[in-house]
């Protein structure tokens, strides 16, 4: 029984291996540059995030900022604004710049002098590219369904790896060590088998949340589980007011969202291009033991009234179990040393298919002649076998 199981489980991870290597040593590569993204942002496009900052000089309001950007791109539609708590930090505007949602021109503008201190298309960036690469491997809804399909493989292919890994009594030591001094071929494996069973736990996790994206049942599996029911649309109130926007509204919003939620972090104003709704503001707590938790203010587009509140602690359970399921994917969750973990893990499955294919070449090459040393003998070769005479 034991020996069938191995076998189906060898088999298994064979094929499954082959047909989704390429696409999982992407998207694990791909997932151990996105781990750092907000640590490396700022530092890969220094210009576009970071202003110097002089002693004693004031931020200009919003509103003016908004204005400078309205005037300089005139044909383009301010749909939101980030701004992030540090004070040498831009504040960046997006602009929609086409038909899709995702189509977004940023502009980065210094707080203090109102000057415009980068653009750049969205879709164009770095760690945009990156992501399409992790997600969809810039293939869009193809790309969805192939990184959906190769991640559930890659489920298969760990638990079938912990069946050929599982040790027995004559080989419990050599499954635990890497022989660091070993030839090629036994370091090999134990990069493939040892430091795959390490990491398992964590990799499983990591491919196990992925399937949210990839798949809406899952999504909508933990809203159903915890909530009893699939996740409902959520949509921005109504405006209050109808009269036009008055001068001063996003100061107005930004100073009122910090009076109501006093704590550090990235505030993003959404702009909905419908007069009638009202603008949604986020804001992430960075005083929040865990990652990824953000309160929700919507204020009249007009007059940047306070219309309602969504605040993470009146969230329903389904919804507090789904915020957790990006940071746990991301290793953001607890800070550095999950996303440490989180990055290892990464970079290692990334090994994995390279290290399995070395392994599957390996066997299929290996010669089935069996050397003959006849040291000190006389051999004499007969049409049905090789004797041997000293």
């Amino acid at each position: 029984m034991k020996k069938t199981l191995k076998k189906i489980a060898s088999q298994l991870h064979l094929w499954l291996g082959i047909s989704s290597g390429l696409v999982v040593f992407v998207v694990a590569l791909t997932g151990c540059i996105l781990v750092f993204e907000d640590e490396l942002e700022p530092v890969i496009n220094k210009q576009f995030h970071v202003v110097n900052v002089v002693e004693g000089q004031r931020r200009l309001p919003l509103d003016i900022l908004q204005r400078n950007v309205a005037q300089q791109f005139p044909r383009k539609k301010i749909t939101r604004v980030s701004l992030e708590p540090d004070a040498d930090r831009t504040v960046i505007f997006g602009l929609k710049s086409g038909k899709k949602e995702k189509d977004v021109f940023s502009v980065a503008v210094n707080p203090y002098n109102g000057q415009i201190a980068g653009t750049r298309q969205e879709n164009d960036a770095f760690f945009h590219v990156v992501l399409q690469l992790h997600r969809y491997l810039c293939l869009e809804e193809t790309g969805k369904v192939i990184t959906g399909i190769s991640c559930v493989m890659f489920l298969v292919i760990m638990v079938t790896g912990l069946i050929l890994w599982w040790p027995n009594r004559k080989n419990r030591k050599q499954r635990f060590t890497v022989k660091w001094d070993a030839k090629f071929k036994r370091l090999n494996w134990d990069l493939h088998a040892i430091l795959g069973f390490y990491t398992l736990p964590f990799v499983f996790i990591i491919a196990a949340t992925g399937l949210v994206w990839s798949y809406k049942w899952v999504n909508n599996m933990i809203y159903i589980t915890f909530d009893g029911k699939p996740q409902q649309k959520r949509e921005a109130p109504a405006n209050i007011s109808l009269v036009p926007a008055n001068a001063g509204t996003l100061e107005k919003i930004f100073t009122e969202t910090n009076r109501q939620l006093p704590n550090p972090g990235r505030i993003l104003m959404t702009i909905p291009e419908p007069d009638s709704l009202s603008i949604t503001v986020s804001k992430v707590d960075d005083h929040a033991a865990i990652s990824n938790i953000v309160n929700f203010l919507y204020f009249d587009k007009n007059e940047g009234q306070l219309i309602s509140k969504r605040l993470y602690s009146s969230e329903t359970t389904g919804m507090k179990v789904r915020r957790l399921v990006y940071p746990i994917h991301t290793g953001s969750l607890l800070g550095w040393p999950t996303k440490i973990i989180a990055f290892l893990s990464a970079l290692i499955a990334a090994t994995l298919p390279v290290t399995g294919v070395i392994i599957w070449l390996g066997r299929k090459t290996k010669s089935k002649k069996v050397p003959v040393r006849a040291v000190g003998a006389r051999r004499r070769i007969s049409k049905s076998k090789i004797v041997v005479e000293r």
